[in-house]
């Protein structure tokens, strides 16, 4: 009689273990996917797409623009750093004290 529970519960344990161990990968997870790794979906209740809101910066060109503007502006400055670490050998890194 030990023998059979010494067995069985030995056994019981690792099937339980490995029915917990897989249990999420049956999980539904609530989430259709379009595509593999493409699984987004709004919330319910809510559309889909927010467009012409003022919380759509798609519609001002301004907002469009801001990026780009400011990655311009950034390699000026590096420019600028470079022009003068060729000339002096040091490199600065605070564009106010670069003597031009």
């Amino acid at each position: 009689m030990l023998k059979k529970i010494a067995f069985t519960l030995p056994a019981l344990a690792a099937g339980a273990f490995i029915v917990c161990a897989l249990a999420p990968a049956f999980a539904y997870d609530g989430q259709t996917c379009v595509a593999p790794g493409n699984c987004w979906e709004p919330k319910p209740g809510f559309p889909a797409k927010i467009a012409g809101t003022k919380f759509d910066p798609k519609h001002e060109p301004k907002e469009l623009a801001k990026q780009g503007d400011s990655i311009k502006m950034m390699e000026e400055r590096n420019a600028k750093r470079v022009a003068n670490f060729k000339k002096s050998g040091k490199f600065v890194y605070e564009i106010d004290k670069i003597s031009n």
